[in-house]
């Protein structure tokens, strides 16, 4: 199972996510840096972890307020090849999404930069369509099933036919919440899903938190909270 950190963008700075309450955002303090600037951040999350993918959140397109196009070109020079960078920027539809995704890549520096892979959230995507258009492109896109109390957001409901090969359970109130795993939609979700890989997002604490989900049949695990408060000690042995 993988231990995938997750690296949230806001106003320039990396920032702890609460309970997917935005406006609670504030820029990370973490035992791993003694800084918020996110590359910084992103090379001692992947450090921590060993981990080849970070998933990152565009907060800020997210919100609308504008992509962090130059800070996410940075990071694919820093991290470079043999890394992928989960982009969730609140893509709403296919042409969006592939002008952000190349607006970035001309912005790199780098021969070889880490690979960018579209998170489309049903939070904020519109039009299901994209995630076809999108393999059709040759991005192997992502999906995050959003949850809120129990509830799916936007388009959360789309026909499991049109899954892509990925799938991530991501359940926003039980983000940097420190209440554990939602296990509940987690394994709702994994018995629609057929051979399709299922991730989760949401709740993880420490080492017996991340037993249970891969006993449960998760691919991987999203996580950040736990890895700046290190309360996990045994990353390793998930990987």
């Amino acid at each position: 199972m993988q231990v995938i950190p997750v690296l949230d963008l806001l106003d320039a700075h990396a920032v702890r996510a609460v309970r997917g309450e935005r406006s609670r955002y504030r820029p990370i303090e973490s035992s791993l840096c003694a800084t918020s600037d996110p590359h910084d951040v992103a090379r001692a999350l992947v450090a921590a972890t060993g981990a080849c993918t970070l998933y990152v959140a565009d907060l800020g397109a997210i919100l609308g307020r504008g992509a962090h196009i130059g800070m996410l070109a940075m990071l694919c020079d820093s991290l470079g090849a043999g890394v992928e960078i989960w982009l969730d920027a609140g893509f709403t539809e296919f042409s969006s999404m592939h002008a952000l995704m190349q607006d970035v890549l001309r912005s790199t520096r780098s021969g070889r930069p880490a690979t960018l892979v579209p998170v489309f959230g049903t939070e904020t995507l519109l039009d299901p369509r994209a995630l076809a258009h999108a393999g059709a492109a040759g991005y192997e896109p992502i999906l995050s099933l959003d949850y809120r109390g129990g509830r799916a957001l936007g388009a959360s409901c789309i026909d499991c036919a049109l899954w892509p090969s990925r799938v991530i359970v991501m359940t926003l109130d039980h983000v940097g919440a420190a209440g554990g795993p939602d296990l509940v939609t987690f394994d709702a979700v994994r018995g629609l899903a057929g051979g399709r890989s299922v991730f989760g997002a949401g709740g993880v604490r420490h080492d017996e938190d991340l037993r249970v989900v891969a006993q449960r049949g998760a691919q991987g695990w999203l996580v950040a909270s736990a890895l700046h408060d290190r309360t996990l000690l045994r990353v390793s042995s998930f990987l």
